[in-house]
């Protein structure tokens, strides 16, 4: 139930943010197919990083450990490593739309 709340909650900050950071990209670079890769790897990136936020302090704390001491390192380390590999993986798959040269 917690997830899920959290998953919502990322996808709806991830759309706005998507939005934002798609407009942006497109009147800097005129293109659509990068502002296309930045838009899903943001939305993807923030899904990910609400359900590690959610997930992380209730895994520590079944493990025995203080969910306060050792949950921003493990987020960060999540959140960055996900976001690096949306980021690289949707380039990837979109990279035919991609501007050449």
């Amino acid at each position: 139930k917690v997830l899920f709340k959290e998953m919502i909650a990322g996808a709806m900050n991830g759309v706005v943010i998507a939005l934002t950071c798609a407009v942006g990209v497109y009147v800097w670079s005129q293109s659509i197919g990068l502002a296309l890769v930045i838009a899903l790897a943001m939305v993807s990136s923030l899904v990910i990083a609400c359900s590690a936020g959610a997930l992380v302090p209730i895994v520590l704390k079944k493990a025995g450990l203080d969910p306060a001491q050792s949950s921003s390192i493990v987020l960060t380390t999540i959140t960055d490593i996900a976001g690096f590999m949306s980021f690289l993986g949707i380039a990837l798959l979109l990279s035919d739309m991609l501007p050449k040269g």
